[in-house]
């Protein structure tokens, strides 16, 4: 009934690119050297899909300052292991379950669970066992919003659909706003750049609705209120839906498993520098990088960033001998707190005295003031035996508490009536979408990409791996120079004429 997840994307005459096609070799030799710096899902998706499209024989170097998997990670919890970090796959993100079915992974089993909408003082929404008792409550409280809701959301996945037609017959595009464009033309582009509360407000979706339902799903998937970008919002009101999964073992195996697919050559090191290097009209790029035995450097043919580039974040990376130079990017990423608690939750602060009679698995909350946390769950272990049943509310479980800030004693006592652990994990998940208002660049230099940028688009795992798509598919294109498959209109029609 709630949830998080979606999709996105671009066009623009390669004419009109602002590194056109200098960074080509004038022989279309095959690249030697491609560097990638990052091995999250957006990273180790693009080096997987740099091997395919050009080939067995170049070096494919992933480098990784911390973990593999990124913000795909798991804790450990009473000898079980926990997601902490991005956890939810919607059943239409076609890149990650190509990826699931070429690793030979597994879709964890579901175990259902009920939602309900916290409001500081009473639940004011919740699900029960009979789906038309849960939709005529819906349409009661707030009319045929709901209606509008989905079918606004329908259509914006339906166009977003379009992205996997084009990529699949190799088509790419230099800009985010030509890839969202090439979608939904100047609509989605604008989403970018409008309020989620005004586009809805605008469509008929009434004020309550937004506050009891909408906002709730925003605080629980991006920490943040219903000013965000519409499109930000369409992205996690897809996966806010019953039909999704996550990876038996953790979602994390994705990336490990694409770097093994992909035969690259993981390099644990803190990225430095990058400088350019001219050979006439062809240019590679230095790349300088700390490891626990020094600073070494490796000169690459062609080098995608993985990576945020905000001076808030603190990529550590510096750009240097760039004409025109490359400066830290504007805006912020949001603090997400995850608490993983292993204990008894204190179900009478939600109005059930007896912990026996509280049906639900997951909380949701208002943007009230007061409260000092934006979700609370019972969650499952990324490995689900076949004879596992979720906790019942009296039994000690482990629940995932979201918050913008770390909870004191005093707010741990609130939500639980006691607990045996407590484990504390701070994100930067996603961008604090309104402090930049411009989409970044795609390509940043000649051979010099940035992937990361989508996700001032949209934020989720489906969209990092389109963005890896992109930028393996633009840069094969730009190497050897094929301006027919980058940037172009009219994209369907060019399609059915092709079959």
């Amino acid at each position: 009934m709630f949830r998080c997840l979606c999709y996105l994307l671009l066009v623009l005459p390669s004419f009109l690119s602002a590194f056109g096609d200098s960074g080509s070799q004038l022989d279309a030799t095959p690249p030697s050297k491609i560097a990638v710096v990052g091995a999250g899902i957006g990273g180790t998706a693009a080096a997987h899909y740099l091997r395919q499209h050009f080939g067995p024989e170049v070096q494919l170097d992933v480098f990784e300052k911390g973990q593999v998997g990124g913000r795909l990670a798991t804790i450990t919890v009473n000898h079980n292991d926990y997601e902490s970090g991005g956890s939810i796959i919607h059943s239409l993100n076609l890149h990650m379950q190509e990826f699931v079915k070429q690793l030979g992974l597994k879709y964890r089993r579901s175990v259902a669970g009920k939602t309900a909408v916290f409001d500081g003082e009473q639940i004011i929404l919740e699900e029960t066992d009979w789906y038309l008792l849960d939709l005529f409550r819906i349409w009661w409280r707030y009319g045929i919003s709901f209606i509008r809701l989905q079918m606004w959301v329908e259509e914006i996945m339906e166009k977003f659909m379009r992205i996997y037609k084009y990529q699949a017959h190799g088509y790419a595009f230099s800009s985010l706003e030509g890839l969202l464009g090439s979608l939904g033309g100047s609509g989605f582009i604008n989403m970018t750049r409008r309020s989620l509360s005004d586009s809805l407000l605008e469509l008929g979706v009434s004020q309550r609705f937004i506050e009891e339902v909408i906002a709730p799903v925003m605080r629980v998937n991006y920490g943040q209120n219903i000013s965000l970008p519409a499109f930000v919002g369409a992205v996690s009101l897809a996966g806010a839906q019953t039909n999704l999964w996550s990876v038996e073992g953790g979602n994390k195996l994705v990336c490990s498993g694409l770097l093994k697919l992909a035969n690259a050559n993981l390099i644990k090191a803190q990225v430095t520098n990058i400088s350019p290097v001219h050979s006439g009209e062809a240019v590679q790029h230095q790349v300088s990088f700390s490891t626990a035995t020094g600073i070494k450097s490796e000169l690459y043919d062609i080098v995608v960033l993985a990576t945020p580039l905000q001076a808030s974040v603190g990529s550590g990376i510096a750009f240097q001998g760039f004409t025109p130079p490359i400066e830290p990017l504007p805006g912020d990423y949001h603090r997400t707190i995850a608490t993983i608690v292993h204990g008894y939750l204190n179900t009478s602060y939600f109005g059930f005295p007896d912990p026996r009679l509280f049906p639900f698995a997951s909380i949701l909350t208002t943007d009230t003031v007061e409260l000092f946390f934006n979700s609370a769950a019972s969650v499952c272990p990324v490995n689900i035996s076949a004879g596992f049943r979720r906790k019942q509310p009296q039994e000690a479980g482990v629940y995932k508490v979201f918050s913008s800030q770390p909870l004191d004693k005093a707010q741990l006592k609130t939500l639980f009536r006691s607990y045996y652990s407590v484990q504390v994990t701070e994100w930067q998940a996603y961008p604090h979408y309104g402090s930049s208002q411009a989409l970044p660049a795609v390509e940043l230099q000649p051979n010099l990409y940035y992937l990361n940028g989508m996700e001032w688009a949209g934020s989720a795992m489906e969209m990092s791996a389109v963005a890896a798509k992109n930028i393996a598919l633009l840069a094969f294109h730009r190497w050897n120079r094929q301006t027919d498959m980058v940037d172009q209109k009219d994209l369907m029609h060019r399609i059915k004429t092709e079959l």
